[in-house]
């Protein structure tokens, strides 16, 4: 696939239709919950853009983020997005290996100076750290990531361990482990936490970047607000048993066979920021917390660290230190004033929604 076609030519090529693209394009306008004003937009800028070079690293990661995006459903929008870029280096993924392997990824950066992006995986020894930790092709996973940040348009880190350090940051901290931002100071980095994260995040921030030419609106760690901008716990279907006090103390007790809060065993939902309860894994079957078991909180800084995975967190969200003194009735009462509010919210984000249909769009277009 010649990398001088714009996605228009690919899809037409692979005999994708056009209400099949305008049907890609509403998708992609809603994952990164964006306007239905802006699809003709989208589809405009998919149409005419041409298939950038990306360079994906992996350095201290266990291959599970790269297993997360290859494993998504089909027919799938990631394939329709990894088909209208360049991978031009994974060294996972990649038929080349050894010298060719590097004189590829060496290829891509010359040829594409000031226009590929970087993906990273996996976090990264740091400057002070023996650069004998970790490896590639004899080089240290720094050096061989501020070599080649270093004419990128903008850096991806995907997973907990590229955005924050991960498993590997965690106490003691042998190699010094890193995150991208850390290390990373003068280029755009977007990062899509999560372990593994969620594989429309990765792709709906590329497909933001081919239409737009930049990053989506980050949040204070520079994720995706699209992915990011609600905890687990305001997604979470299981949410109305946690307003009415409804909690299972137990695994196996009755509560649990009820589909009751998980907040007591040590769901981190309240805590943990990301998608999981909309996207779900595994072709939208299921999430850990409908499989019965609570949120480990794997998108958020040190969640290693953060204590004990089966231990409540400390104080419930939403509730301050007044209302915590207050205990009893009023901590009823409150329960019963958030689940007013949330229905309250939902009747006016389903009256003030704005549908669009693939009909309609084939007019504007």
């Amino acid at each position: 696939m010649a990398a001088s076609q714009t996605l228009a030519e690919q899809l037409r090529a692979q005999g994708v239709s056009r209400r099949g693209f305008l049907k890609f394009c509403a998708a992609t306008a809603s994952l990164m919950a964006l306007p239905p004003s802006l699809i003709p937009r989208i589809a405009e800028a998919l149409e005419a853009a041409r298939r950038p070079s990306v360079i994906w690293l992996s350095f201290q990661e266990c291959t599970g983020c790269t297993e997360s995006l290859t494993r998504s459903h089909a027919p799938t929008l990631e394939g329709l997005i990894f088909e209208a870029i360049s991978l031009d280096y994974h060294h996972t993924l990649q038929a080349a290996s050894g010298e060719a392997a590097e004189a590829a990824r060496l290829q891509a950066m010359r040829d594409n100076a000031g226009a590929y992006l970087v993906v990273v995986d996996g976090s990264i020894p740091g400057p002070e750290a023996n650069p004998g930790y970790s490896t590639v092709a004899g080089h240290s996973n720094y050096a061989i990531l501020m070599e080649t940040v270093e004419h990128a348009a903008a850096v991806i880190a995907v997973g907990t361990c590229a955005a924050f350090g991960g498993l590997p940051r965690a106490a003691p901290n042998p190699t010094g482990a890193r995150a991208v931002m850390e290390l990373v100071h003068d280029k755009p980095i977007v990062n899509i936490s999560g372990c593994p994260p969620i594989p429309m995040a990765i792709t709906g921030v590329l497909a933001h970047y081919l239409t737009f030419g930049r990053l989506p609106e980050l949040d204070a760690y520079r994720r995706p607000l699209a992915f990011f901008g609600e905890s687990i716990h305001d997604r979470c279907y299981r949410r109305p048993f946690y307003d009415q006090g409804l909690f299972a103390e137990s695994f196996d007790d009755e509560g649990a066979r009820q589909g009751w809060c998980l907040y007591r065993l040590g769901c981190k939902g309240p805590t943990t920021y990301n998608a999981c309860a909309t996207q779900r894994w595994n072709g939208g079957t299921s999430w850990p917390i409908e499989a019965g078991h609570p949120c480990l909180g794997c998108s958020e800084p040190a969640f290693w660290d953060a204590g004990g995975f089966y231990q409540a967190v400390s104080v419930p969200p939403r509730v301050n230190a007044e209302a915590l003194l207050g205990a009893g009735a009023a901590g009823a009462a409150l329960g019963a004033g958030a689940a007013l509010a949330a229905r309250h919210l939902t009747r006016h984000e389903q009256q003030h929604r704005e549908p669009v249909t693939v009909e309609e769009l084939e007019k504007r277009l």
